[in-house]
């Protein structure tokens, strides 16, 4: 009776968790690649664990935008499924293909300045020397990262779950032990270190994208939605993809862009910090990237019963996709809380003194456990927002929160001296601020008005 309340519908709930389990299987391959990544260097020294944390951040800052951007793909070929219009499906995805190519001399600019941060932010010189080969390396696999965007984006739109996950699990077996191999070396095989590492990623990656056009060239998939005729420019689907999707690839790059400038800083307070900081978002990617895939699952759904116009449906996704989140999240809370010790010691070297990073990160991992819940609330009500084509809002009122929690970080950090458990403490204010607004907007239900359906599904 309570849940019926709530809207719950057990059809729903199962059709969530029927797309969602292996989107997270598929965002959780993703989140195990980087940490077998940061868990090799760890092998290495701190310096090499603390590079591969301020280098991936980097590399993921410079074409988080495009990311973005094409991600939203997933939201449009929903709504096109929904409105009854397959046919436009992958006239979604051949837009977003060709932005790629657009994108890539741009990419080259970026990764030309990008490559200077690291010295600018008064990192440790071998740190610096080692984030920036890292980072350079990964940016040369960046146009393939982006066409994994746009292909996976679509099957997910298009309800193809699935198809994601048997890709990206693919990947990742071929991943670990290619990073393995070149990290270490093997029987004559050069160990290349951290360069090997940024290697394999893209290897992997390269691998996962012929996967995903194996399935999009299938018969079946090929007659049912027309896929011969969407290799051309269609002038209202690109004017609908930008319009929509740029607030999103906007949102994503400025937040990025604040969390990387404050993970800099951060790491600017010594090797001490930077490997604490390393070890605690190597956790938190096992609990947030799951999110992620929840998040895709319910911008999927969300899209497709904005596109049919069924409002009742969406209330009853709502529901399903906060139970499944704060169960989640929950179990996760607990387990950082009750073993923060040993999985920080995980990532304990074979030699040095490890007593300061394990107390400095097992602080840390209190406060990635009391931030669990928020974060799952933040990936739920922002997944619907995004499905509904509320990205303007999610663009200011994500991004003002962000660069406000920046300032104060800088103050903090460079003026005030307070430490890295006060910044650390201040992190978790700015997540926690993020989730009532969202929370506030989701209740307060203007995104569901017909006039703001009618916005988001014009051409």
């Amino acid at each position: 009776m309570i849940l019926q309340k709530f809207h719950y519908n057990s059809q729903t709930f199962s059709e969530l968790l029927r797309i969602a389990l292996p989107m997270m299987v598929s965002q959780g391959t993703f989140a195990v690649m980087i940490f077998t990544d940061r868990y090799f260097m760890s092998q290495i020294d701190p310096t090499h664990m603390a590079a591969a944390l301020g280098g991936g951040v980097a590399f993921f800052f410079s074409f988080c935008f495009f990311s973005g951007l094409f991600s939203y793909i997933n939201a449009l070929s929903a709504q096109y499924l929904g409105a009854g219009e397959p046919f436009k499906c992958p006239k979604v995805l051949s837009q977003g293909l060709l932005m790629t190519l657009g994108c890539l001399p741009i990419l080259a600019v970026i990764t030309y300045f990008v490559s200077d941060m690291f010295a600018m932010m008064g990192h440790d010189p071998t740190q610096e020397k080692l984030e920036r080969r890292y980072f350079e390396i990964l940016m040369l696999g960046a146009p393939v990262s982006l066409v994994k965007v746009c292909v996976s984006s679509y099957f997910a739109g298009i309800n193809r779950p699935r198809v994601v996950m048997i890709c990206d699990v693919i990947g990742l077996l071929v991943n670990v032990p290619l990073c393995y191999l070149m990290v270490f070396g093997f029987r004559g095989f050069p160990a290349l270190g951290i360069e090997g590492a940024a290697l394999s990623t893209i290897i992997a990656t390269l691998i996962s994208v012929l996967l995903f056009f194996i399935f999009y060239f299938e018969s079946e998939h090929r007659r049912y939605f027309s896929v011969g005729d969407a290799w051309h420019y269609d002038r209202g689907v690109f004017r609908r993809f930008l319009r929509l999707g740029f607030p999103a690839g906007f949102e994503l790059f400025l937040n990025v862009a604040a969390f990387n400038l404050f993970l800099l800083m951060f790491q600017g307070y010594g090797i001490v910090e930077g490997a604490s900081a390393a070890i605690v978002f190597n956790w938190d990617l096992l609990s947030f990237v799951p999110m992620l895939g929840l998040n895709i699952a319910v911008v999927s759904m969300i899209g497709r019963f904005v596109g049919a116009r069924d409002m009742q449906q969406t209330n009853q996704v709502i529901s399903a996709a906060f139970l499944i989140a704060f169960s989640y999240s929950g179990v996760i809370a607990v387990i950082y809380i009750s073993f923060r010790f040993a999985l920080v010691s995980v990532f304990e070297p074979p030699s040095g003194d490890f007593s300061e990073i394990l107390s400095l990160a097992s602080f840390m991992m209190v406060g990635l456990a009391s931030y669990a819940m928020v974060d799952a609330t933040i990936q739920v009500a922002g997944g619907v927002l995004r499905g509904a084509g509320d990205t303007k809002w999610l663009l200011i009122a994500s991004t003002t929160t962000h660069w406000v929690a920046l300032i104060a970080q800088y103050m903090i950090i460079r003026v005030f001296d307070w430490g890295p458990r006060a910044s650390w403490l201040a992190f978790v204010a700015m997540l926690l601020t993020i989730a009532l607004l969202f929370v506030w907007r989701l209740a307060g239900g203007s995104w569901r008005e017909e006039k703001a359906l009618l916005s988001v599904m014009r051409e």
